[in-house]
């Protein structure tokens, strides 16, 4: 009597859990991508829309660097404070709060 085992996935680099988790932070450490610096300028436009969105609690399209990668979000500023480096938003999606540093900002525009 025969015993078929089915359709079994072969998976060649996750045999050894170590080598695929080895592999991963290669992966990983290729993507990564160095923090952009900003001039006087670009600073000091992200503090004034900040500041006004703040105000007028407009949706802002944010840009920040964490972790080697540039991440991409939309929400609303709650909190700003430039001497603690320090601002809240809630983003649009999960409507959660969300602290940043203000060094790690690298873009606000409004939508």
């Amino acid at each position: 009597m025969h015993h078929d085992r089915g359709m079994k996935k072969w998976r060649a680099f996750a045999s050894m859990p170590e080598q695929y988790i080895g592999l991963q932070e290669v992966i990983n450490k290729q993507a990564e991508v160095p923090q952009p610096l900003l001039t006087d300028e670009q600073m000091e436009q992200i503090n004034f829309t900040l500041i006004e969105a703040l105000h007028t609690n407009k949706q802002v399209y944010l840009t920040y660097y964490r972790n080697g990668q540039l991440i991409a979000e939309t929400g609303f500023i709650q909190f700003v404070d430039s001497l603690g480096d320090l601002f809240i938003f809630i983003d649009e999606v999960f409507e959660l709060k969300n602290k940043r540093r203000l060094s790690e900002l690298i873009d606000v525009r409004f939508i």
